[in-house]
């Protein structure tokens, strides 16, 4: 529904197209980004000839052919859209891009077929021959040497918590640059941690900055992590993890009579074996989307004295650090679902920053480019 795509317009990429197959996602992508740039439909009918001078490719291939809850087909499913996305770079010969999956594609299991993938993304027009499977091309790929279309690709598993989202999310991004550009792709180093967290909730600043009386049994918990890791706290000049309450102490309850359109009550929220919710002085855990549906237990706020229940829309959205006025077009289950699909948008931003930064390069007096973002023209296809 466009995490990936608000974080890089808010980093300074100008969109040039979205294409998207999910009806839903589509009508959110237009309340917010414009009808003109949508393309609703298979990524297999979309003409990437039509487009020109595009700097950047940028999505998320399905995640459920590598999901720890899905089928685990990898290659053999049929929503495997990693080689689409491969040909999307053939075609455009972007500058650099950025794929995003779920931790389940760095399964042992998964392993040659990514690094298929890693190296079909570092090779784009090393094309596999009709009739030849995949095994067989990677042997190829293995044996190729830098030339051509090439791109320089790095990957890594990446905690949002680590980052400023007050949400537990893992998630795999792989990040390539063309290699003609000479440009050293880093990952942007991580600003917050557990153990402050942790620290701040032991000695009281935390609870005092909310102005509530912690939990005993978490405050315990809180002393004894904190304990362990204090030897860490002072040369590391980290952030502490952002919480629920961190990031929605400020909006009033859903029952109340407070005009916010999305942010509504729903009720049936049930604790049980592996959906017990997230505890609101921790970050959420990971908003899902799930095959089936929504798992309503993991989009549940969990209070000190042990009461439930659902998260709003509205609560969703900003755990996903999505702009309060972004809309999101469904009902409550199908907007959960494209927010649990998302992009933390503040995660998908500090990457592109650093991105384009790269891209932009040193000037001519050893400086980066201080051009605004809103004033960028670097082209974008997600």
């Amino acid at each position: 529904m466009g995490g990936l795509a608000k974080g890089l317009s808010l980093s300074g990429f100008k969109h040039e197209k979205f294409v998207e197959f999910n009806k839903h996602a589509c009508s959110s992508l237009r309340a917010n980004f414009g009808d003109d740039l949508v393309f609703e439909g298979d990524i297999r009918d979309f003409d990437f000839c039509s487009l020109n001078g595009i700097d950047i490719v940028a999505g998320g291939p399905p995640c459920q052919p590598f999901s720890m809850g899905g089928k685990h087909k990898a290659y053999d499913d049929g929503r495997d859209m990693f080689p689409l996305a491969i040909s999307a770079i053939t075609a455009l010969q972007p500058k650099a891009f950025i794929f995003e999956n779920v931790k389940g594609l760095l399964r042992g299991s998964f392993s040659d077929y990514f690094d298929y993938v890693l190296l079909r993304l570092s090779f784009p027009d090393r094309i596999k021959k009709p009739n030849q499977d995949w095994q067989d091309h990677l042997s190829e790929l293995k044996k190729s040497r830098p030339s051509g279309l090439h791109y320089d690709v790095n990957f890594k598993l990446l905690n949002a918590a680590n980052y400023g989202v007050p949400q537990t999310r893992e998630r795999v991004f792989i990040v390539g640059v063309r290699s003609d550009l000479n440009v050293k792709w880093r990952f942007p180093e991580e600003t917050h941690s557990k153990q402050i967290l942790m620290y701040e909730q032991q000695d009281g600043s935390y609870w005092k900055r909310h102005g509530v009386t912690p939990d005993t049994a978490h405050l315990t918990q809180c002393r004894r992590e904190a304990q362990q890791e204090q030897k860490s706290l002072f040369s590391e000049p980290l952030m502490p993890w952002l919480t629920v309450r961190d990031a929605l102490a400020h909006l009033p309850e859903p029952l109340s009579n407070h005009g916010i359109e999305d942010h509504i009550f729903k009720g049936g929220a049930k604790s049980y074996a592996g959906h017990t919710g997230s505890y609101c002085d921790l970050p959420a855990k990971t908003l899902k989307a799930g095959v089936h549906g929504v798992p309503g237990g993991e989009n549940m706020v969990r209070y000190a004295d042990d009461s439930i229940r659902y998260f709003t829309v509205h609560e969703a959205k900003l755990l996903q650090t999505f702009p309060a006025d972004f809309k999101v077009i469904g009902a409550w289950g199908e907007a959960m679902r494209q927010i649990g699909n998302a992009v933390p948008v503040s995660l998908a931003s500090i990457i592109g920053t650093q991105l384009r930064e790269a891209l932009e390069g040193p000037n001519k007096n050893g400086r980066y480019s201080e051009v605004l973002p809103n004033h960028r023209t670097d082209r974008a296809v997600i």
